[in-house]
């Protein structure tokens, strides 16, 4: 993980001290604790512990991430206040609250149950590692190599710079199953130019998280363009998705082709087909 916070229990009590103080919670406060972690803090509270929330003055959790449980709770109890003890920073990856597990020891525990949810038996000789290698991998592929985009001034360079067949791999977002395939990237410099090393590294630190293709093909230009300052960026992406070959329609070998053009690769109509022409060349 980036950035963790290990919370100690003065954090926790001083924390606690306050929520009571500003809602003026007392002994004869019903609260309930969202599981698990609002179980728990709840009895140091000194109020009522409710197991039901329909009969809890607050519901209390301990710690808005998402914000997924807050509005599930608000929706299904409108009229009870719902509280929180922390809210996670976006910058900050993982909170852990001194009663907690070792980190990867309770990120492992998520995995377990996630196999459990789907039916499998996590305890059995296949899967016994399993917890540990899958978060190893998404660690790594979430976290691809920093690199500098360094460019140099272009020697009165206004041909059309492209780059065809980078491989990329990335995340459905929406199912978290693979997609990848090739990338075509294109540059007519102005007063810029840039290794050529750095136009695949771009396309590979954009599609290294759960993404959609659209997303990437967008983040790619124009992160180009701003870095650039080039006359035209022009992207171009072809990837089988196989949230649609495994699952839904079950469609295989089909591509799905999203493209970005900017500048004169959008203004230009010969620029444009030149490109389109080498990308049709070259796959023939």
């Amino acid at each position: 993980m980036k950035n963790n916070i290990f919370l100690t229990w003065d954090d926790v009590i001083a924390r606690i001290e306050y929520i009571k103080k500003k809602h003026k919670i007392n002994n004869k406060t019903k609260i309930f604790g969202v599981p698990k972690n609002g179980m728990i803090l709840a009895g140091f509270f000194n109020a009522i512990n409710v197991p039901i929330a329909d009969d809890a003055d607050i519901i209390l959790d301990d710690i808005i991430d998402s914000g997924l449980t807050k509005k599930k709770y608000k929706k299904l109890f409108p009229k009870k206040k719902f509280i929180t003890l922390f809210e996670k920073d976006s910058k900050v990856d993982w909170v852990n609250f001194p009663f907690e597990k070792p980190i990867d020891e309770d990120r492992r525990d998520t995995v377990v149950r996630l196999l459990q949810l789907i039916g499998e038996d996590p305890t059995r000789e296949g899967l016994l590692d399993t917890p540990k290698r899958y978060l190893a991998a998404f660690d790594e592929f979430l976290n691809p190599p920093k690199f500098a985009m360094t460019t140099f001034d272009a020697e009165k360079t206004d041909e059309m710079i492209v780059q065809l067949d980078i491989p990329f791999y990335s995340f459905c977002e929406h199912h978290l199953l693979p997609f990848f395939g090739k990338g075509y990237i294109a540059y007519i410099p102005d007063k810029k130019i840039v290794g050529l090393s750095k136009l695949a590294r771009t396309l590979e630190t954009f599609s290294r998280n759960l993404q959609n293709q659209e997303r990437i093909t967008n983040q790619v230009a124009d992160y180009l363009q701003d870095n650039l300052r080039a006359k035209g960026v022009a992207v171009v992406l072809k990837a089988r998705h196989l949230c649609m070959e495994m699952r839904g329609v079950k469609t295989s070998d089909t591509n799905t082709v999203t493209s970005k053009l900017l500048g004169y690769f959008r203004t230009d109509e010969r620029t444009r087909a030149e490109f389109l022409n080498l990308i049709g060349n070259h796959r023939n």
